[in-house]
């Protein structure tokens, strides 16, 4: 009796244990899988850490040297997650030299958190939805850019333009296309 009871003592301890260590994995497992969804909920679509799939659209961006500007704007506008999220986008990208050509304390000026509205607005002009690789793009196309308004695609000698910047090279990203330009497209109503 005394073999049954200390044998039927062993199964129950070996039982709880196993329990135990299955409820606490579990609880380690959930709180790893809130911790990462609070993550990218909270640092939204750019937060997401991916070195293994094609840069989307900001990762292009931020990549390039010749759009530190833009890079700046993006963020000072909170328009990082938008431009990280699935699209798909077609992004018109001045370079610095772009910014640098509008007059003497506009971009400073934009890039103030009491002007973040009227930042908003421009930045929302280089972007349509859908991609619009440069080959398909044709003359007298008209393409409704995010923040409501239209921009005219014109083929001159061979060249490609929005309005009047020409794109200079295009990117392919994971969530649409960057088309560089050489300068910054302004709304009409601006």
């Amino acid at each position: 009796m005394k073999k049954l009871f200390l044998g039927l003592l062993a199964i129950v301890a070996i039982g709880v244990i196993n329990y135990a260590c299955s409820t606490q994995n579990t609880e380690n497992t959930k709180e790893s899988i809130v911790s990462e969804e609070n993550a990218a909920v909270l640092g939204g679509q750019a937060s997401v850490k991916d070195d293994v799939s094609a840069k989307d659209i900001v990762k292009v961006a931020v990549s390039s040297p010749d759009h530190t500007t833009l890079v700046k704007a993006v963020q000072a506008a909170d328009f990082v997650n938008s431009l990280s999220n699935a699209g798909p986008f077609t992004v018109f990208a001045p370079v610095n030299s772009a910014f640098d050509a509008l007059p003497e304390g506009t971009v400073d000026n934009l890039l103030k958190p009491e002007n973040k509205d009227a930042l908003t607005d421009i930045l929302q002009y280089h972007v349509t939805v859908s991609t619009y690789e440069k080959e398909k793009l044709y003359d007298g196309q008209i393409l409704g850019q995010v923040n409501g308004e239209n921009a005219t695609i014109h083929i001159k000698g061979g060249k490609t333009y929005i309005n009047d910047a020409e794109i200079l090279a295009s990117v392919k990203a994971s969530n649409g296309i960057v088309h560089v330009i050489n300068k910054v497209l302004l709304p009409a109503n601006k």
